[in-house]
């Protein structure tokens, strides 16, 4: 991607998130010049562009302002203050959500699918086809216990971005990021302890801790700027909290990524109450700015932090490959992976491995992120048009989830049920919560490329909404 897209990507992102308001005057051309590295026209270009998309108006000698005529939605409301660990529940909707067969007539909104149609990825295609025509068929043996080295070497590489200093020793590859989040929570936890959670958080996490007998403690988390670091150092001091998990880098479900001096400080009140966290950094990669920000793990020195990952959201989820970095906890944490799954399928890791030694995975990440920054915006565009009047969205800085806030008396429970005739599915907000809270949010997935289906799709969920609150009133 040329510089000046890049530039207009970054200042456009921070527009959409509100950091520069309507009205509010951007750096100068010879400002973001000497800090990008840039030449002026390079600069210039970028704010032609964001003129052209009606972000941006220039004022003779005054500079680029953001256009009056941008007014984002209002962002969702921040949670509640947190009050006491709870048993997690909602496990019987995010059953009904996972036990939907894929079928090409059924719009599913809420599941959290990458799009897997993209032609940068048939190189990893051949791949796959080469690995089952050896005739050493090198997929069907049973391989080291922390993962095909090939892949573990070229993952360590790739941490690099992400300001980690790895090596395939520190990395134990497991079947998706799910179980390298349970190997990391078992390796930690038992019956009866305190994990603390970012809120909303993802549903995968809260299931494991409901299977294993721990508790969540729910910490409120600003749709910008990510978990509130003082509600988390009240819960640390009154509470026992084993581990602090959270997703800081394109958060699922609301799309933020946390400011750098954030994510220090949280790793400064985890060493001081010498705990450990387990980051999921599953979207990193497909942050919209360049480059890519750094993860808490890029910034431990004394091994706390467990950093989990997977190709499952930037290549494909049904390959089933992720991994984790435990620092200090690498042990326990294979431990846990060998009495659950024992070592993860080679074929997959092989074909990985292949793919990003052959150079692929830079190109195929650009034309994803690009492909995600449009459909949010189309997708926001969809939802302002045929949700009512006043609904809350995020504002996404990466990956390709919406979240979405309606009135406070919505049941989105509900709407699932009346939407399923229709053959379409969001995602219930309660179930990103360990007790039910946020039933009156939703979560959709903007991954596939904008179409007329979808868009139809979009303004039935709008439509069904409009008439569920009418029910209400009537």
């Amino acid at each position: 991607m040329t510089l000046y897209l890049n530039l207009a990507e970054l200042l456009g992102s921070r527009i959409e998130s509100g950091f520069y308001r309507p009205g509010d005057r951007l750096p100068s051309v010879r400002a973001l010049s000497s800090e990008h590295g840039v030449s002026l026209s390079t600069v210039q270009q970028a704010y032609r562009l964001l003129e052209d998309n009606g972000l941006a108006v220039p004022r003779p000698k005054s500079g680029y302002f953001v256009s009056a005529r941008h007014k984002a939605p209002e962002l969702p409301v921040v949670g509640r203050p947190v009050q006491r660990p709870v048993d997690i529940s909602q496990w019987e909707q995010v059953l009904d959500m996972i036990r939907v067969t894929p079928d090409a007539n059924f719009i599913q909104l809420g599941r959290g699918m990458p799009d897997v149609s993209s032609p940068t990825l048939k190189p990893l295609l051949r791949a796959l086809a080469q690995l089952s025509r050896h005739q050493d068929m090198p997929g069907l043996y049973y391989d080291n216990i922390l993962g095909v080295q090939a892949l573990r070497e070229q993952i360590a590489r790739l941490a690099l971005d992400a300001g980690c200093q790895l090596s395939a020793a520190d990395l134990i590859i497991t079947t998706g990021c799910h179980e390298a989040l349970s190997a990391s929570i078992r390796a930690l936890c038992t019956t009866g302890d305190i994990v603390a959670v970012d809120s909303p958080s993802f549903f995968g996490v809260m299931q494991t801790l409901k299977g294993l007998g721990i508790k969540a403690l729910e910490i409120p988390t600003d749709p910008l700027t990510g978990i509130n670091l003082e509600a988390l150092e009240m819960a640390l001091e009154q509470w026992p909290i084993k581990a602090i998990q959270l997703t800081p880098n394109c958060n699922n479900p609301l799309g933020y990524v946390m400011p750098e001096e954030r994510k220090r400080a949280l790793l400064r009140l985890a060493q001081r109450f010498d705990i450990a966290i387990i980051e999921d950094d599953v979207y990193g990669d497909l942050a919209y700015s360049y480059p890519r920000p750094r993860t808490i793990k890029s910034f431990d020195e004394d091994g706390r932090v467990l950093l989990c990952g997977s190709f499952s959201k930037t290549l494909a989820p049904g390959l089933r490959v992720g991994c984790v970095a435990p620092g200090r906890y690498l042990e326990q944490v294979l431990h846990m992976k060998y009495i659950s799954t024992g070592s993860t399928a080679p074929q997959p890791q092989l074909a990985i491995a292949e793919f990003l030694k052959g150079g692929h995975y830079e190109p195929h990440l650009r034309r994803a992120r690009s492909q995600y920054q449009r459909n949010r915006d189309q997708m926001i565009d969809w939802v302002t048009r045929y949700f009512p009047e006043g609904t809350r969205l995020s504002r996404p800085q990466g990956s390709f989830m919406l979240w979405v806030e309606l009135p406070e008396h919505f049941d989105t429970v509900r709407l699932n049920r009346a939407l399923y005739e229709h053959k379409v599915q969001i995602a219930a907000g309660s179930i990103f919560s360990a007790s039910g809270k946020y039933r009156n949010c939703l979560r959709m997935n903007y991954a596939n490329r904008p179409s007329a289906k979808i868009e139809a799709a979009v303004r039935r969920v709008g439509d069904t909404i409009k008439a569920l609150l009418a029910q209400d009133l009537g």
